[in-house]
C-alpha cells in the first residue's frame, strides 16, 4: 500500500510559498505582446491612412517613435541578467522615458502619444526592483525616478490641459499598486529563505538524532564487549584477540559517527568549517566576500604559513575568526576593503584582518557586536592556546589579530 508521509510544517510552507516561474514568465512574455500589438493598432489606427495617402505630416511619421520607445524598453527589460544588472536597466529604462517625455512637452515635435509596452515595462521595473534590489538607498531613488516616469507619461498628450492630469492621477495608482506587490513578494522571498533554513535546521537535527543513536549503539556494544572479555580471560584466553578487534572496529565506526555528527552539529549558514583544508576555506571566504562587487578582499598566505600543520580544533578556529571578522566588516563597515594576512613565524600562526574606514559611518564600530561575538570569539581562540587582539587603526579602520600555536612546520624545500 503506498501512503504519504505528511512533509514537516517548514517543508510544507517552502512549498507553498514556491511560484510557478514558468507559467508567470509566459503570462508576462504574452502580455507584453498583446501590449505592443495595442500599440502597433494605436499607430495604425492614426497615422497608417495619412501614410497610405501620401498626405502624412511630420508628426505622422514621429508617430513610430512611440512604437521605438516601448520595443527598447522591451529590450531592456528582457535582457538576461548576466549582461545587465537590474539596477542599471531600471535607471536606463526610467532616464530614456523621462528625457522622452520631456522633449515632447518642451519641443512639440512628437504625437501626441505614449506607449502602453512602454509603461509596463517600467510598472514591471518598479516590481522588480522592490522585490531584489538590496541598498535601501538606490530602491528608494529607483523607486522615485520610477514612479515620476510612470507618472508623467501622459503629458506627452501637450495640447490637451485636461486628460494628463486625469491620467496620471490613475498612473500614480498603478505605480503604488507595482510598489505595494513588489514589497509584498518581498516578503514572500523572506518567508520562503526562514523556510527553506528551517527545512534545513530540521534536517539537520534529524541527522544528529540518527547519529546519536548509531554511537550509544556502537559504545553499547563495546562495554558488553568489554565485559565479555573479562568473564573470557581466565576460561579461554584464546578468544580475547576476536573480542578485542570487534572492540577496535566498533570504536573506530564510533569516532567516525562523532566526526559526522560535530560536522552536522557545528554547521552554520550552509557552511561547515573542515579540518585539513585552511587554505582552500579562506579563499573561498574572501572570494565569497568580494562576489557582491559592494566590498573588496585581499588575501595574503605567506610561505610558511602553507607549509605549518595546524590541530584540527586550531584550523577551524582559524577559519572561524576569519569568518566572524568578515561578518561584521560586512554589518559594520559598509564599502570598506579588507585584507586577510596568514603568517607563520617563530612556531606561531598570525592570522589578522585589516578593513579600511567605513564609506558611511557606523554607530557600532566594525568588528564589534558581531552574531557570535568578540567575547565567544576570544573565549574560542584561548581555548586552543592562542590569542586574540581587536582594535582601531590609524586609518578609522578596525584590526583584528588572532595568534595560533603550530605542531610544527615544514623543512623549507620540502614537498610539504
Amino acid at each position: 500500500m503506498n501512503t504519504k508521509t505528511p512533509l514537516p510544517e517548514g517543508r510544507a510552507r517552502a512549498r507553498r510559498l514556491q511560484l510557478n516561474l514558468p507559467v508567470v514568465s509566459l503570462a508576462t512574455y504574452v502580455g507584453l505582446a498583446l501590449l505592443w500589438l495595442l500599440d502597433l493598432w494605436n499607430w495604425s489606427a492614426w497615422h497608417a491612412p495619412a501614410a497610405a495617402a501620401g498626405t502624412d505630416s511630420e508628426l505622422d511619421r514621429l508617430g513610430l517613435v512611440p512604437l521605438c520607445s516601448g520595443l527598447v524598453a522591451a529590450l531592456i527589460l528582457l535582457l538576461p541578467a548576466r549582461w545587465i544588472r537590474l539596477e542599471v536597466r531600471a535607471w536606463l529604462t526610467a532616464l530614456l522615458s523621462l528625457a522622452l517625455t520631456v522633449f515632447a512637452v518642451t519641443t512639440h515635435l512628437l504625437p501626441e502619444e505614449w506607449s502602453f509596452l512602454e509603461l509596463a515595462c517600467m510598472l514591471i521595473l518598479l516590481v522588480r526592483v522592490c522585490r531584489t534590489t538590496t541598498p535601501p538607498a538606490v530602491v528608494v531613488a529607483l523607486v522615485v525616478t520610477l514612479g515620476a516616469a510612470v507618472i508623467v507619461l501622459p503629458y506627452r498628450w501637450w495640447g490637451d490641459p485636461l486628460w494628463p492630469g486625469n491620467f496620471a492621477m490613475f498612473l500614480t495608482l498603478a505605480a503604488a499598486g507595482a510598489v505595494a506587490l513588489g514589497c509584498y513578494l518581498r516578503s514572500l522571498d523572506a518567508r520562503r529563505a526562514r523556510a527553506v533554513v528551517a527545512v534545513r535546521e530540521g534536517e539537520r537535527m534529524e541527522l544528529a538524532r540518527d547519529l546519536h543513536d548509531f554511537i550509544a549503539h556502537h559504545v553499547t556494544g563495546i562495554v558488553v564487549q568489554a565485559d565479555a572479555a573479562r568473564a573470557v580471560l581466565p576460561i579461554a584466553p584464546d578468544q580475547i584477540d576476536p573480542i578485542l578487534e570487534n572492540i577496535r572496529k566498533a570504536g573506530m565506526e564510533t569516532l567516525d559517527s562523532m566526526r559526522r555528527l560535530v560536522r552536522v552539529l557545528r554547521e552554520e549558514e550552509n557552511r561547515t568549517l573542515r579540518p585539513g583544508e585552511l587554505v582552500p576555506q579562506l579563499a573561498k571566504m574572501v572570494s565569497d566576500f568580494s562576489s557582491g562587487g559592494e566590498q573588496d578582499a585581499s588575501l595574503h598566505l605567506g610561505t610558511a604559513a602553507r607549509a605549518t600543520k595546524l590541530a584540527p580544533e586550531v584550523e577551524t578556529s582559524v577559519q572561524r575568526v576569519v569568518q566572524e571578522a568578515l561578518t561584521n566588516v560586512r554589518r559594520h563597515a559598509p564599502g570598506a576593503t579588507v585584507a586577510v594576512r596568514v603568517d607563520a613565524e617563530d612556531d606561531r600562526l598570525r592570522v589578522e584582518v585589516r578593513n579600511s574606514a567605513p564609506r558611511e559611518r557606523s554607530a557600532v564600530p566594525a568588528g564589534g557586536r558581531g552574531g557570535f561575538g568578540i567575547v565567544g570569539l576570544r573565549e574560542r581562540v584561548e581555548a586552543v592556546e592562542g590569542t586574540l587582539e581587536t582594535g582601531s587603526t590609524a586609518d578609522g579602520g578596525w584590526r583584528v589579530t588572532a595568534v595560533f600555536p603550530v605542531l610544527s612546520t615544514a623543512v623549507e624545500g620540502s614537498p610539504a
